[in-house]
This record gives structure tokens, sequence and C-alpha cells, in this order.
């Protein structure tokens, strides 16, 4: 079973291709033609097109498998030692085809300037035997998935055959489909959960303008006529618009960013989207970190990847619009934010008490809570409960006094209250990836820990400060 809030396996299907960039300086005109002549400096191949959604999914940390056509030659050579450097990538399913070459897009850079590209390809669809072994690596694949991606770029792997193939098998998995389009209109997608056309794919699919949201939420609606699934617009400088069967519409607005070059910035944010997916995340959260996903990535230059670690920095940065580090929230807004965490990759940890004054000891547990994960999540117990598990006279500070306190220090991320005796009923809601108590428990006394690790997460026990106590500190204030 894979963990609650953990990427689960990828399935990513299409025109695979290497990019290659050529860089070096230019200083003068040749004499022979007026054209720059380039002093070569330096040369790189990374994985381009659905071989570069495949290494952002792995770099997020989702265990992919590629699906797709490449050519006997040194390019696929180049591009499977490229995509070995991104752990976590299956290539077994990809096919050699003698008879094509390895998509292979060439770019001349001087400094951050493109000067030319030169593409090298084959855009037919393949003959029947490479067809054959095509829908059998795709059926092959799609077992054991949980999202499945269908990357088009129109140069002959995904043809009507291979489409169908795929999402028939991803129906009969009950695994959504996800299809970054390249058709002039989007019946061929029919089954699919989601296809992420830009502004001028859904513009050329239905002849409607996407100037303004409204605009964007209609023509959004009429891809959707087109193939029956969810629609998500990626607009440029203008953000996302999902658009979701039933009228749901969602606008995002962009991440201001400073950009560089936008090459692959739509493979990072549907790599960014299927990862949240298979994680099972909400689809409005999904979409909330490609979004982020992709401000990072214009951010670098050439197709790249963005790691787990850079999104995060990235979320960190942003933080979570209108809600300050520490915040206290409801328990429904307080999950919205663990999902969007969570599509993210960080590991939620959650740990409770009364906390009514704060020493040196609460300090020490939490800082060690907070070492456990990437975000951590105290959960205090409101004054009624307080006083249920205390007696009269506690406790000396009120829920929102305690609450405020404790979302001042640094490495309290959230505060929430629960006004049971136990977290059990928050637990089960929120369902963090690490549960923490004081070392003064056994793991069989925490509770909700049974809980926590029925879904793949885990239970740890750091050690306290001795001599520490709120109660210690309440008798000596009395004497």
């Amino acid at each position: 079973m894979v963990p609650e809030g953990a990427p689960g396996p990828i399935v990513v299907i299409g025109d695979v291709m290497v990019d290659r960039y050529i860089t070096g300086s230019v200083s003068r005109i040749s004499p022979e033609a007026p054209v720059p002549v380039l002093v070569h400096g330096d040369e790189r191949i990374v994985p381009g097109g659905a071989a570069n959604v495949a290494a952002n999914a792995a770099a997020l940390g989702a265990r992919v498998t590629l699906v797709g056509l490449v050519g006997r030659d040194r390019e696929a050579d180049l591009l499977n030692a490229a995509l070995a450097a991104h752990p976590g990538i299956v290539l077994d399913l990809l096919v050699r085809d003698p008879g094509r070459p390895t998509i292979t897009k060439t770019r001349v850079m001087s400094g951050r300037q493109q000067i030319v590209r030169i593409d090298a390809e084959t855009v037919a669809p393949p003959g029947p035997q490479m067809l054959e072994a095509l829908i059998g690596a795709v059926a092959e694949a799609v077992r054991g998935a949980r999202v499945v991606v269908l990357s088009d770029y129109a140069k002959g792997v995904l043809s009507d055959n291979v489409i169908a193939a795929a999402i028939a098998a991803a129906q009969a998995a009950g695994v959504p489909v996800v299809v970054d389009p390249k058709r002039r209109t989007f019946e061929a997608y029919r089954g699919a959960s989601l296809v992420t056309p830009n502004r001028s794919e859904l513009a050329a699919a239905t002849g409607l303008p996407d100037t303004t949201d409204a605009e964007a939420a209609r023509a959004a609606e009429a891809a959707s006529a087109q193939f029956g699934g969810d629609v998500l617009v990626t607009r440029a400088e203008k953000g996302m618009t999902l658009w979701r069967r039933g009228g749901r519409v969602l606008h995002v607005p962009a991440k201001a960013r400073e950009v560089f070059d936008v090459s692959g910035a739509g493979d990072t944010a549907l790599a960014a989207l299927a990862v949240a997916l298979s994680a099972g995340q909400p689809l409005e959260a999904c979409v909330h970190l490609a979004n982020a996903a992709a401000a990072v990535a214009v951010g670098k230059l050439g197709t790249a990847v963005v790691t787990r670690a850079e999104l995060l920095a990235a979320l960190e940065e942003a933080g979570t619009p209108g809600i300050p580090p520490g915040a206290l929230l409801e328990t429904d807004e307080a999950a919205r934010v663990f999902a969007e965490w969570r599509a993210a990759g960080a590991r939620v940890v959650f740990t409770n008490g009364c906390f009514d004054l704060m020493h040196p000891g609460h300090v020490a547990l939490l800082e060690a809570a907070a070492r456990e994960g990437d975000r951590l999540v105290v959960a205090l117990n409101t004054d009624a409960s307080v006083k249920r598990l205390k007696g009269e006279g506690r406790p000396v500070q009120d829920e929102a006094a305690r609450a405020r306190v404790m979302g001042a220090l640094r490495c309290v991320d959230l505060v929430v209250l629960f006004d049971e005796d136990t977290p059990l009923r928050l637990i089960e809601t929120l369902k963090p990836d690490v549960l923490v108590k004081g070392a003064d428990y056994r793991e069989d006394q925490v509770v909700g820990a049974d809980v926590v690790k029925a879904y793949g997460g885990r239970v740890a026990l750091v050690p306290l400060v001795a001599g520490r106590s709120t109660s210690a500190l309440v008798a000596k204030a009395k004497g």
C-alpha cells in the first residue's frame, strides 16, 4: 500500500526527445555570410519532451515508468545516460525502432540567447511491428500505476491506437489519465480525466478567446465537451484556470518570478500535477503545486528539472496565501493546507499537548519534532479540554494566548485546537506523516499511533528535558 501523502507510481507515455545545448560566445560576424560566429564552449544533453516530464516527476520523488520510441543510435544512448541521473525512472519499456532516429532538438546558445534550433526527427506514425510493441508496453506499464500521463508532442508516438489503448487500460485499472495535448481538437482523448492545453492550443481547439478569466472558463467548458473530462488551461502570465465537470472553476494567478527560459516549464507543471495526484491530493491542490513548480522552472535556463527541495523552498518563500507561519486554523482549513504541503512532497509532523506555560522542555520537544519532517503542526487542547484533564484552575493561560505563543515559535508552522480529551479525531482527519510524543510514552500508549502506522506513517518518541513541567511551575508559583 502506498502511504498517504507519498507519491505513487506514475506512467509517462509520449514523444521522448533529446535536448542538446551547444553553448559558447559570439564576438564577430562571419566573413562568409551575415551570421554570428560561435566560439564553442560546452555541450550538454538533457531529457526532453516526455522524457523531461519523467525526469521532473522523478525529481519530485515519484517512481516513473517511461514509454516511448527511440532509435538505435548514439542519441538514444545519450538519453539513457541522462535519464540515469534521475533515480526512480524505469526505462525497460522504451521501444527501440531501428527505422527512425531518436528525436533530437539542438539549441545553439550564446550566453542566454538562443541563436538557432536544429531538429532531427521523424513524425510519421510507427509501423505495424513498432505499434504493436508500443501498445504492449503501454498495457504492461499501466498495471500498478496510480496516474497515467500522455505527453503528446505530435511526433508520432501517440497515434489514435496508442491513445485509445492507454486510456482503455487506465480506465480498466481505475487510474486517472492526464493529457498534455497537441491535437487540433481533443476528441481523440475521450475518456481522459484531465487535459492541460496552453492558451494557443485551447484557442485552436475551440475557436474561443481566453483574454479574461470568464472567457478562459467558457473556452475550457467547450474543450471539455470534446472529450468529457476536466480542463486545466495554462495561461502564461495569467496563471492557470481549472474548469471541472459540474461547472466549478478555479483561477490561480501566476507567481511573479524573473523569467529566463520557458522551455520545458509546461513539462514541469505537468509532472508536479501528476505527482500530487499520485499522492492522493485534491485536484485543486495539485494545480497550486503545478503553478508553483512552473514558476521555478522558468527561472532556469533551458530544459531543466525542479527538485522537491526547490519546490518546497519556493512554497516556503511564497507562503500559503493569506496564512502566515504559525497561524491558528480551523480543522477544515488546516486540512487544505496539509494537502498543499503533501502535494509538494513535504513530510508533515504532528504533536499535541496543553502547552499551558511554555518552558525549555516544551521548546526542546517542539524543536526535536520539527527535525522529524518538513512542516510541524501543533494541536492544542482547548480550555475546556485542559480543565477536564488538569482540574480547576487550569489552564493558566487561555487557548488564544497559548496558540499565540505557540505560533510565534520559529519551528511551528501551524496551530489547531481540539476540544476532545485526545486528538484522535484530528489525527484521523489530517493524517500526518509523523506523530511525535515525548519519550515518557511507549509507542503503544500514543493516541493515534495505530492510525498513523496503518496508512504508512510513523511514530517518533523524542527525549524530554528532565525536571521541567508546567505542573511544577504552577506549584512553585503557588508556593
